[in-house]
């Protein structure tokens, strides 16, 4: 393919979990010439493979697919640092003269990427770990209450039991003393591709989708999720770190120390991926720009539907 004069429209795929978001990145890819951007905050993880619906071989149907599976579940890998990632294979892919479609159901990710964060401070693990006592101890509600008394406006504009945000803002407070909603304003300038990004969200049917939720996860411990979940400990993956803190994973670390039945897990895990899918539609919903798409991304005509639209409303240059 020869490389276009002008740049193209970036593609971003997204909607809850379950949704077909893969499905149909893939067969947009393929109409277009394209190649997907995994924009999935687990997905990114080695060996975390079972509960995370990372597209199989068979799924990605020939088209590249990137950022999937290569941070060490180790590593606190941060919206910041994919939203490096995400940029430079953009610009790696375009400069090949193919199109970037960003799939997956991270909007924090997605925004970070369009709208840069300000320069915050590298995250002191041993700081981290003690706010993350405190929740295990005391619950998200606690840590809430902490940050809205050093840091009320940050609160404010956090849901109380958004434990993972609601730590961040209290560990820039105390590790620079300063306000994380004094410094967020100082963001870096939007990237040049920025405005080129249309975003199209799935919208399944609520109960169809709660039911592919709740069946897929019993397929998932039925797949061995529990002894994946044994050999990334064994290896000295901690329960505390952000790949074992996603759905699934962290009610299987809970049953391996005793705390809950294994049935308890997979109830509390098929719970958890229903209230995540119900937030992800709640974040899209606020973000500007998003094109809806009621149904499944494998619905026939689904893929149309994007590039039809795509040329009726153009992305600004």
């Amino acid at each position: 393919m020869q490389h276009r004069t002008e740049p193209s429209s970036i593609y971003a795929i997204v909607g809850p979990t379950a949704s077909g978001k893969t499905a149909l990145g893939v067969e947009v890819a393929l109409r277009i010439g394209g190649e997907v951007i995994n924009c999935d905050s687990v997905q990114i993880y080695k060996g975390i493979q079972i509960a995370t619906a990372k597209p199989t071989i068979d799924e990605m149907r020939g088209v590249p697919h990137h950022l999937i599976g290569y941070v060490d579940p180790n590593v606190n890998y941060t919206a910041a640092d994919w939203a490096a990632d995400a940029a430079a294979k953009i610009r790696e892919i375009e400069s090949r003269g193919r199109v970037a479609i960003l799939v997956g159901g991270t909007g924090f990710y997605l925004r970070t990427l369009k709208q840069p964060l300000f320069d915050s401070p590298k995250t002191d693990e041993r700081l981290r770990e003690r706010f993350r006592t405190i929740h295990s101890i005391k619950g998200a509600e606690y840590l809430y209450r902490m940050l809205s008394h050093v840091d009320p406006a940050a609160a404010s504009g956090l849901p109380p039991k958004d434990h993972v945000r609601v730590i961040r803002a209290l560990e820039v407070y105390f590790q620079t003393g300063q306000r994380i909603s004094e410094i967020r304003p100082q963001r870096a300038d939007p990237p040049e591709f920025a405005s080129r990004i249309m975003t199209f969200a799935l919208n399944p049917p609520r109960a169809i989708l709660y039911d592919l939720i709740d069946r897929r996860t019993e397929l998932h411990f039925a797949a061995g999720l529990v002894d994946e979940v044994k050999q990334l400990r064994a290896i000295g993956v901690k329960d505390s770190t952000n790949a074992l803190g996603a759905h699934a994973y962290r009610r299987v670390c809970e049953y391996l120390r005793g705390e809950r039945s294994l049935a308890e897990a997979i109830e509390k895990s098929q719970q958890d991926v229903r209230n995540y899918a119900k937030r992800q539609l709640t974040w899209f919903r606020r973000e500007p720009g998003v094109t809806w798409l009621d149904g499944f991304g494998n619905d026939e005509g689904m893929a149309d539907r994007v590039l039809n639209e795509s040329v009726m409303k153009p992305a600004p240059k």
